[in-house]
């Protein structure tokens, strides 16, 4: 066997030990991503129920009613039967409806007259999403009541004989808005929350292999273990190139387990295969690059740990493992491009939108850049762990 493959079995034996690795590498990405997706699984399919309260009824009344009840809603919202505003009250407070309407009392006779009342919209601080959905779709009606309004008075301005108003009305709501906007496919996909937080919560978690790898440099040299394999015939060279083998291996395997299994159990999307192996492989050679890059800072194993745990919270924080990165502030997307894990969730979150896997060229080729970068300041800074 070759000694640089013996010493990074050596390494990795040696970490697979210890069960916080195997709790920090494979167990709690899987979960963390677990649980992002029970927890936004429901916003994917967003369903809520309605009630309303009808004083009024009249005919435009009881058109609302129609309009909520219609076959394009069916998938949106369900009309519940309340006793009455108070009862609409509580069960919006309670959570058992989404959202109520209360529709006054001479509501018809305005809108026939020409005039308005408005249609009131009861919701909770706890459901702000279907009260946003139930205010969007009482301003849907009311603006389809305002341009009939609007076409009748213009067909009166015209010369139409006033006792046709009715039935001009009645003719106007029958028909749809002369500019409407049509679904058509675009090539892209929703990204799902665990799309999004599967990669995110794998690269956090592989990058404490950083302190892991860090320490057991550290751990071997006082143990005298590093002296040792200096003296022996393979060099310290050799020595160098298992263990950056062991860290390789090890972060390739952390998110490339995290990307499979997320994928098969979750639903999570992240592109495709080819492209997501190119993409962890370059993160698993950032990973090596930024533990020689701590093990030549530092000077004892504390000062390690230190390092490689400012470091990690560092790029995670500028690089958007916590939030979503294009809802952050354009500061903090500019900054989320220095960072190796921030150019490899732009790739991974544009395939899973359905991009082409061109669109992973550029970020790719980043995150190696970063990795080269990381590995050359190492090496220019040997000295400092050669001359301990």
């Amino acid at each position: 066997m070759h000694p640089v493959v013996a010493i990074a079995l050596k390494d990795l034996r040696q970490r697979l030990r210890d069960r916080s690795v195997w709790v920090l590498g494979f167990v709690a990405p899987l979960l963390v991503a677990a649980l992002i997706s029970l927890a936004f699984g429901g916003a994917q399919a967003f369903h809520t129920s309605v009630a309303v309260v009808d004083e009024d009824h009249g005919a435009i009344a009881a058109g609302f009613s129609q309009f909520l009840r219609s076959p394009d809603l069916h998938g949106l919202l369900t009309v519940r039967t309340v006793s009455g505003s108070a009862d609409a009250r509580a069960k919006v407070a309670d959570g058992t409806l989404g959202a109520a309407y209360v529709i006054p009392a001479g509501f018809s006779d305005a809108v026939t007259a020409g005039g308005s009342r408005p249609i009131t919209v009861l919701a909770s601080v706890d459901a702000t999403v279907a009260a946003q959905v139930a205010r969007a779709l009482a301003q849907s009606f009311t603006a389809h009541l305002e341009g009939v309004q609007l076409s009748v008075r213009t067909a009166v301005a015209a010369g139409a004989p006033p006792s046709a108003v009715a039935a001009l009305a009645a003719q106007a709501s029958t028909r749809e808005l002369p500019e409407q906007a049509q679904p058509r496919a675009s090539g892209a996909k929703t990204l799902t929350a665990v799309s999004y937080y599967a990669p995110a919560m794998g690269t956090f978690f592989m990058f404490f292999a950083i302190g892991f790898g860090s320490r057991g440099w550290f751990l071997e040299r006082s143990g005298g273990t590093l002296e040792r394999l200096a003296v022996a015939p393979l060099g310290m060279g050799a020595v160098l190139a298992g263990k950056s083998l062991a860290t390789f291996v090890y972060g390739a395997a952390s998110l490339g387990t995290v990307a499979l299994v997320s994928s098969l159990a979750f639903g999570a999307d992240w592109g495709p295969p080819p492209v997501v192996v190119a993409l962890v492989l370059a993160l698993a050679l950032t990973l090596v690059g930024l533990t020689a890059l701590v093990i030549t800072l530092a000077r004892t194993e504390r000062q390690a740990e230190g390092i490689a745990s400012i470091i990690t919270f560092g790029l995670v924080l500028l690089g958007g493992n916590f939030v979503f990165i294009s809802q952050a502030p354009d500061a903090v997307r500019t900054l989320s491009r220095l960072t190796p894990n921030g150019w490899a969730l732009r790739a991974f979150t544009d395939l899973s939108g359905g991009a082409p896997w061109t669109a992973a060229v550029v970020p790719l080729l980043a995150v190696l850049a970063f990795a080269a970068g990381t590995a050359l300041v190492a090496f220019l800074l040997r000295g400092r762990v050669l001359a301990r």
